[in-house]
């Protein structure tokens, strides 16, 4: 079960990788001058690659702990 832990480890590494894209969007997409409505569909857009790597993150934080219960 040690690889389980690795492979959720891997998991939760490549969700905190798109946590940290996110916030470099959000930051492009502030200093890049915008008006508003153009900065609310970008962010719009982010909210969604957000969601999704909080959930491979959670994911693979699930597999951890599961390697870790059954090893």
């Amino acid at each position: 079960m040690e690889l389980l832990v690795w492979i959720g480890a891997a998991v939760t590494l490549a969700g905190l990788a798109g946590l940290v894209w996110c916030i470099v969007l959000v930051t492009r997409a502030r200093n890049a001058g915008l008006d508003d409505a153009a900065l609310k569909a970008r962010l719009q857009r982010v909210v969604a690659l957000n969601l999704g790597a909080l959930l491979l993150s959670a994911l693979g934080l699930m597999l951890v702990i599961l390697g870790i219960i059954l090893g």
